[in-house]
């Protein structure tokens, strides 16, 4: 079928749909619902099967629904309606949830029901919710009900709406410092996370946070900032504390929208006119505040359990700023120095990585010199794990990745992706020629002409097609809260095998023979020649798409490689999938856990 998306932006869930429906054969076009839409010009232009709504917060108008069959998806259950669905699910500490496929109708989220699906609502932020278990359930659901109107048979059944529930406005979301205790801080701050964050005083300024975490052991005055953290400021509740990792301030009227920003430099001068405040380290053993309240935060965090082990990392948004970068190169560092012969990198149900920090580039005072600084810091990362050739290295993407942070992950001897995972493996959207080896690390698994297509089509993909097109080796099909362990028995297995040692001992002489050929010092003098001149040229398209992309601003219209029909795969040849050589073997590698 040929199914048109429309869509208020290509968000993460759209990106997953769009990427899923032409895995499973089905051409797709994206018009996105911007100031100036015609819904009815867009129907006659691309003349779908379906239209379909992945994310959609304007009407679909009665001449396109009473014509074409229009389906929603709304993430919540059958007879929820509203727009700020998720954000009271999680305010109201609900613990299963779902999502439902309906047909539009004259009256919002009313329609006919094609497909429901539920799913867990664990206690994590709505953002990681929204591409974890509500995306999986959405998916679900989009799938069934695709399938039943590609079949002319289904009758969709009819719902009994209940009322639509309010947006969840501000004044509904304040924080009262001096009564609220932290499991409801945190619960307040995981509804709004990403977006809008809660509007709050702190300092004398107005701010909205983003994100929260609990703290056991500080203590202080109720709203009292007790220290800072890895770029986070911890602020204390009634009866503990929160670690709130980014700020962005509120806007004034006329200004441009602010960027969010890690609070210690969002507060700057403001924090720096204080007494100063103690900087906890953050220890690597701690929770990394993507699963239930532990007892304190940290972004990185190590463990092993027997032969493997696993440096994990969550940063916010899944942006790795310059500092980012050089944290985690010393925990990786530190990592390579233990006695295992297995070191998994990620494995969280979030983000893996998105690459350079844009928002701290666009706040910096001078961005072209901290974008030199941000690119060198991700190389410098993607070279420790090229290099590493004492141990097999495996990169577990429980969420999704995109330009640098997608080879970051290629840089390693395996990729393990989650089935819910995306990725998107280009940077021509940020309009950059893209570092970190991807000259030398995506042409090896995909071939050459297939890697400059990945580049220029600027394509989602989803994990299965990952799969398949060589850019993972494994997909691990689970909840996104059951990937860590399934990660973990897997890395296990990987450690026990016999083919590991020789795999080990093959990584140094393939490493040898590829530095003979061309030196990893080239690709990267090469790929940062292009990106030195993209960044110190005031001109170029990057700083205006940068600016864009971290204000918020939408573009003017639907992107032309997003308004084009795309094929699903079976009308697209498969590339040469290049052998994996990191044994003795010359042919093929040694067999391991993502051939099981």
């Amino acid at each position: 079928m040929h199914i048109l998306l429309a869509a208020s932006a290509f968000n993460s869930l759209t990106q997953r749909v769009h990427a899923e429906l032409r895995e499973h054969g089905h051409s797709v076009a994206v018009e996105l619902a911007l100031p100036g839409f015609s819904f009815t010009e867009a129907v006659e232009r691309h003349q779908p099967d379906l239209v379909l709504a992945p994310i959609l917060t304007t009407a679909i108008p009665r001449e396109v629904w009473s014509t074409h069959t229009c389906l929603i998806v709304h993430p919540g259950p059958v007879g929820d309606r509203g727009p700020s669905s998720l954000d009271w699910a999680i305010s109201e500490n609900a613990t299963r949830w779902g999502v439902t496929v309906l047909q539009a109708d004259a009256e919002m989220d009313a329609g006919d029901v094609w497909a429901y699906a539920e799913c867990p609502l664990p206690p994590v932020g709505k953002s990681d919710a929204y591409r974890g278990e509500i995306a999986d359930a959405a998916l679900t659901a989009v799938l069934a009900a695709v399938e039943r109107f590609a079949s002319g048979t289904h009758v969709p059944q009819p719902q009994v709406p209940g009322p639509a529930r309010p947006y969840l406005r501000q004044e509904l979301r304040r924080i009262d410092w001096n009564q609220d205790p932290t499991e409801r801080v945190v619960r307040t701050l995981r509804a709004a996370d990403s977006r809008p964050g809660v509007l709050d005083e702190l300092l004398g300024a107005e701010w909205y946070l983003h994100g929260g975490h609990p703290e056991d052991s500080l203590r202080g005055r109720p709203g009292e900032l007790l220290a800072t953290r890895a770029g986070a400021v911890c602020r204390a509740t009634v009866d503990g504390a929160v670690w709130i990792p980014e700020l962005r301030a509120r806007r004034a009227p006329g200004e441009a929208a602010a960027v969010k920003l890690p609070a210690v430099l969002a507060l700057g001068e403001r924090l720096r006119s204080l007494p100063p405040l103690p900087e906890l380290p953050a220890p690597l053993d701690a929770d990394t505040g993507a699963g239930p309240a532990g007892r304190t935060w940290s972004d990185i965090g190590y463990r092993e359990q027997g032969g493997v082990g696993f440096l994990s990392f969550s940063f916010p948004g899944g942006a790795m700023s310059t500092t980012h970068c050089r944290r985690l190169l010393t925990a990786y560092r530190e990592a390579c120095s233990r006695p295992t012969s297995v070191l998994v990198l990620g494995g969280g149900r979030d983000f893996f990585s998105n690459g350079i920090h844009l928002g701290v580039i666009e706040a910096a005072a001078d961005p072209a010199a901290e974008s030199w600084a941000n690119i060198n810091a991700m190389d410098d990362l993607v070279e420790a794990v090229l290099t590493t050739t004492d141990r097999l290295v495996v990169a577990a993407l429980g969420g999704n990745a995109a330009a640098g942070g997608a080879m970051l992950a290629l840089a390693a001897d395996e990729v393990w992706c989650r089935s819910g995972a995306v990725l998107n493996p280009h940077y021509r959207l940020m309009g950059l020629y893209g570092s970190e080896y991807w000259t030398y690390t995506l042409p090896r698994r995909t071939g050459t002409a297939f890697a400059h297509r990945l580049m220029s089509e600027a394509m989602p993909v989803c994990a299965a097609a990952a799969r398949r097109l060589g850019l993972a080796d494994r997909t691990i099909t689970c909840a996104p809260q059951d990937f860590a362990g399934e990660t973990a028995r897997l890395a296990a297995r990987l450690a026990n095998a016999s083919a590991t040692r020789y795999r080990i001992a093959g990584k140094k002489t393939q490493r040898d023979v590829d530095e003979s050929v061309k030196p990893l010092a080239a690709y990267r003098e090469a790929e940062l020649a292009r990106m030195r001149e993209t960044f110190f040229d005031p001109a170029a398209p990057y700083h205006a798409l940068r600016r864009a992309f971290v204000r918020k601003e939408p573009p003017e219209c639907t992107p032309p490689h997003l308004a084009r029909t795309v094929p699903g795969r079976r009308t697209v040849p498969l590339p040469f999938r290049r052998a994996q050589v990191t044994g003795p073997a010359v042919q093929d590698r040694a067999p391991g856990p993502a051939d099981c």
